[in-house]
């Protein structure tokens, strides 16, 4: 028996969530620039396409050697198959990095309160310890009823301990006020709000119990999404060099694109493709002849940054509609 092995207990758990495009995962790489460098975080990445790209993204820029351990959830909603999918990962993640801290990103457009519910069962009673549930919100978007009028974007509110009016450098002068309004008039446990620019918040907004994990609905609403299925993250890539696949939901559209590392693309090509996309939400990382290269597409820009390293080449598209690109389009941008 290995005496040396040591129960994972009481981890302090925070469930940062938001709508498509909100800057999650850009508010999630800044929260982990804050780490104490002596400890060990780590991230449960859910997203609604088939395709997993934010582990990548996050992996280039935190490798576990510095304290970051990432685990994905792809393809809708990690609650759904009664929590199957998400135990699996979660349970995996916590093995493997016994972590200081555990963030959990699900998708955008996921069921929030089935994903609280499955972290407060049980099963996890004494190994997590729920904390702030924190919801980032674009305050631009309570102008437009596709929002508004959406059950899952007013989940997200409901569950908050702390909402996070991001993205303020692109706002109104009205724009704030509208949001305090608005989770005033819907929210009865008047969450704190803060406001961001880029995603960054303060990990201080982590800390506290809470109040969202102690009132639980009393009967979920099931996802009627289920996947029984060979992963088509770790699937062979097939002998052309790339795999599509495609998820629908919600009222969106996902595409997405596994590319085999010896397909190398031409940087400025791919910019410039990536540049026309019509899409709710674009995210990759792209091997390029220039160096590895990540990618984020919302309604306000595209921007590319650097990573350290990737296994392949990956691209996710979310569209409320169906999307032009096709994988000849992409083949077009290969430097071979």
């Amino acid at each position: 028996m290995d005496t040396n092995v040591e129960p994972v207990l009481s981890v302090p758990t925070n469930i940062i969530t938001g709508f498509l495009g909100v800057g999650k995962t850009t508010a999630i790489l800044h929260l982990l620039k804050s780490k104490p460098e002596s400890e060990r975080w780590a991230v449960l990445v859910n997203e609604f396409g088939e395709i997993g790209v934010d582990g990548s993204l996050i992996q280039g820029q935190h490798a576990e050697g510095c304290g970051v351990f990432i685990r994905e959830v792809p393809g809708g909603c990690m609650c759904c198959a009664a929590g199957l999918p998400m135990h699996i990962a979660l349970n995996q993640l916590l093995s493997r990095a016994k972590p200081h801290r555990l963030l959990i990103e699900p998708t955008g457009l996921g069921h929030p309160k089935e994903v609280l519910e499955v972290l407060s069962a049980d099963h996890y009673r004494g190994v997590l310890d729920i904390q702030k549930c924190v919801t980032l919100i674009d305050a631009r978007k309570l102008h437009d009823s596709r929002y508004t009028n959406h059950d899952t974007f007013n989940q997200q509110i409901d569950i908050a301990d702390v909402v996070v009016g991001n993205k303020q450098e692109l706002y109104q002068q009205a724009d704030k006020a509208l949001l305090k309004d608005y989770i005033q008039r819907r929210s009865g446990a008047s969450p704190r709000i803060y406001f961001a620019s880029y995603g960054k918040i303060d990990a201080v907004i982590l800390q506290g119990a809470s109040a969202s994990a102690r009132v639980l609905p009393t009967q979920a609403h099931r996802p009627d999404h289920h996947h029984e299925r060979l992963d088509i993250n770790t699937a062979p890539i097939p002998a052309c060099g790339y795999l599509q696949v495609e998820n629908s939901g919600e009222g969106f559209r996902s595409l997405g694109w596994r590319f085999s590392p010896e397909k190398v693309f031409n940087r400025d090509a791919l910019f410039t493709l990536l540049s026309g996309l019509r899409a709710e939400r674009m995210k990759a990382v792209f091997i390029t002849q220039e160096g590895v290269f990540g990618y984020n597409l919302t309604p306000d820009a595209l921007t590319e940054f650097e990573l350290d390293d990737c296994l392949e080449s990956r691209i996710e598209i979310i569209a409320s509609e169906d999307e032009p690109l096709s994988q000849l389009q992409l083949l077009q941008c290969l430097t071979d």
